[in-house]
């Protein structure tokens, strides 16, 4: 599950899609070529993401998921 407290390591190994959205979204999800050690609400802080915002990433990376999820069993 997808939540705010994720730490970006754990969020790239398991979504490794969410490294481009991220990227997308002015968060840098990985530097020197490893996840940064943050969780997604810590680092979304760095780039100044309201509490609306880091919600709506957080429902954006959880529906990609779930997207990931139906190609797989179908």
């Amino acid at each position: 599950m997808i939540r705010r407290d994720i730490l970006i390591e754990d969020l790239v190994t398991v979504l490794p899609e969410s490294v481009r959205y991220l990227m997308n979204k002015g968060i840098r999800p990985i530097v020197c070529g490893e996840p940064l050690w943050d969780t997604l609400e810590g680092a979304a802080r760095l780039k100044r993401m309201s509490d609306q915002q880091i919600d709506a990433v957080v429902t954006d990376l959880a529906d990609i998921a779930a997207q990931k999820n139906q190609v797989k069993k179908g």
